[in-house]
């Protein structure tokens, strides 16, 4: 780690995740040096310009935090491939982004002397600067040993989020939670706007806008409040 906290940050996933958090991290002053191919690097480019397109390997190499952005399934058989070359670094930070798993997915790097930290930003990306915006009102849920939980927090903290604390053993549950919320409301605003197509409504979306904005605001409200009797 540099002397004034700030860290190179290399981003393993260039999907919508991976470089908006790189973006965030370089906006609160962390030096991104490198960002694995994907399947659009003109968008990644425009997010972070600059920034080299680098093979896995040679990320962990430049990087003092690894972002590891990638789909659920391909996260436990990418971190353990990276451990079987030996690509990962004594005190080196490891960070996931994926709701389901805590920092057990993380253990072949922690053999080698990584720092394992769980960082979920609850928000939807869309893989655009846009999301920057989002992050700001957001929250994280964080989940790492006791001993680097304030880094987990402070992570968040630059990401623009408001950090969570998520036991280990409760990360399906939450991961759960995230997905009903995502899942079902995409689901249902689907069925709905399908229906007013139906009758002729040529923008269905626009139409249930503030509808669906007001109602979802009132659901929350109503569920942050204290318990109904």
């Amino acid at each position: 780690m540099r002397r004034d906290g700030r860290l190179g940050v290399g981003i393993i996933g260039a999907g919508r995740v991976g470089p908006v958090i790189g973006a965030a991290l370089g906006g609160a002053g962390h030096a991104v040096v490198g960002i694995t191919s994907g399947s659009d690097d003109d968008r990644v480019a425009g997010i972070l310009p600059g920034v080299p397109v680098l093979d896995a390997e040679e990320v962990l190499r430049r990087s003092e935090l690894v972002i590891l952005a990638v789909p659920h399934d391909e996260l436990p058989g990418l971190v353990g491939g990276l451990a079987e070359l030996g690509a990962w670094q004594p005190g080196q930070l490891v960070v996931h982004t994926d709701p389901a798993f805590g920092i057990g997915v993380l253990e072949p790097a922690q053999r080698s002397g990584a720092i394992a930290l769980a960082v979920h930003p609850a928000i939807s990306f869309t893989g655009t600067s846009m999301d920057l915006r989002q992050l700001q009102a957001s929250f994280a849920a964080v989940t790492a040993p006791a001993a680097v939980l304030p880094i987990a927090q402070a992570l968040a903290v630059e990401l623009g989020c408001e950090p969570v604390v998520i036991d280990e053993e409760d990360r399906a549950a939450y991961a759960e939670a995230i997905s009903t919320a995502s899942e079902f409301s995409r689901a249902i605003i689907g069925q709905s706007t399908s229906l007013l197509r139906g009758i002729g409504i040529e923008n269905p979306g626009g139409y249930l806008s503030a509808l669906v904005q007001s109602t979802i605001e009132t659901a929350l409200r109503d569920a942050s409040g204290p318990p109904a009797l």
